[in-house]
């Protein structure tokens, strides 16, 4: 009985053992706490200095590309309040040509900068770097054969809008198709061809562009008359129309130049051809030759000078008949001792027996 109570009276030694256990790793902690808690600070600040300054960098370069863009649409709009502005310079394509360089300048600064910026991160956490890179170098490989024509389509349309090859309202032979430009994309190009059918050209696939709308264009007439008119007559009354012409409305805009008679294309026997041509407004050659040639038969028709076309003129007096045009050739069965006569003549049958 005394021996149960002493036992019961004697402290047990497991609490002890686990309060001491405990205060060990406590100290163990607090001490590895304290010894990596610098360690961790600098990493942290490290990390939140590097987010910072690539959050700063990419939003002041963002802006400096935004304001540039913007700069640029104010120019474009400056330049069309003038004479020649009007005709050289398209707001809406400038606008959506600046608007898809910035865009493609935006996104290649926020990859670039965003990019490093992790790729510091992760060398802050003591992360070897070189499996990651050689692993995006492979895959990189990988998707560029993959995508090969996505490739070259997207660097094609960099190029292409860099170096304003063509914009929206242009109207363009690309070769696969032509048209009026209507959308201009990093990969593809839209086109409204003359039906009101709409085109959606790769750019990559396009190997030649043909602006028709750049610059000016040339309008080209051949007035076509007889050999025998005057050829001063037919200069004067050319150019007498072409001076109307020009004065009037639209076509004072539409014409660049004086309308020019260049000479004689084509002196024939039953015709001459006299070559007019005229600067004018991009994309307006054909209107403006329409317009030319309605004025250039009538001033024509007003001078007494017939115009002509492909088919050979009559004379003016009365054609003398070949008395031969209505004759047939002579035949060969005609004379009885031809040997085409005598080769069709019947054999007669003979008229001598055979003896048996």
């Amino acid at each position: 009985m005394y021996l149960s109570v002493l036992l019961a009276a004697t402290p047990s030694s497991e609490p002890v053992g686990s309060l001491e256990e405990a205060a060990e790793h406590a100290g163990n902690a607090a001490g590895w706490v304290e010894e990596n808690w610098s360690t961790w600070l600098s990493t942290g600040l490290r990390i939140l200095l590097i987010v910072a300054v690539a959050i700063t960098l990419r939003y002041l370069i963002r802006r400096a590309l935004t304001n540039l863009i913007d700069r640029m649409n104010r120019s474009a709009q400056a330049v069309e309040g003038t004479a020649l502005g009007g005709l050289l310079v398209n707001a809406e394509r400038r606008r959506q040509r600046s608007e898809a360089i910035g865009s493609v300048l935006r996104s290649v600064a926020s990859f670039m900068i965003l990019g490093t910026a992790a790729l510091m991160v992760l060398g802050a956490f003591k992360i070897n770097l070189a499996p990651l890179l050689a692993s995006a170098g492979v895959a990189g490989v990988a998707l560029g054969f993959g995508a090969r024509n996505l490739v070259t389509d997207f660097l094609s349309g960099v190029f292409m809008i860099l170096e304003d090859q063509y914009g929206v309202g242009d109207t363009i032979d690309a070769g696969v198709a032509s048209g009026e430009v209507i959308e201009v994309g990093l990969r593809v190009t839209k086109l409204r061809g003359d039906n009101g059918e709409i085109w959606y050209v790769r750019n990559g696939e396009v190997k030649r562009i043909g602006n028709l709308s750049q610059g000016w264009s040339t309008a080209g007439v051949d007035v076509t008359v007889r050999p025998t008119e005057n050829l001063a007559e037919i200069r004067e009354a050319i150019i007498t129309a072409a001076e109307a012409m020009a004065k009037e409305e639209p076509w004072s805009e539409r014409l660049w130049g004086p309308v020019e008679v260049l000479g004689l294309d084509a002196v024939l026997l039953d015709s001459m051809t006299v070559r007019v041509t005229a600067k004018t407004m991009p994309g307006k050659a054909v209107g403006v030759e329409r317009e030319l040639r309605w004025r250039i038969k009538q001033a024509l028709d007003d001078a007494g000078i017939r115009m002509i076309g492909a088919t050979p003129v009559e004379g003016d007096g009365e054609s003398t008949a070949d008395p031969t045009a209505a004759m047939a050739a002579p035949s060969a069965y005609a004379s009885a001792t031809s040997p085409q006569s005598l080769a069709a003549t019947p054999i007669p049958p003979s008229t001598t027996r055979i003896s048996k």
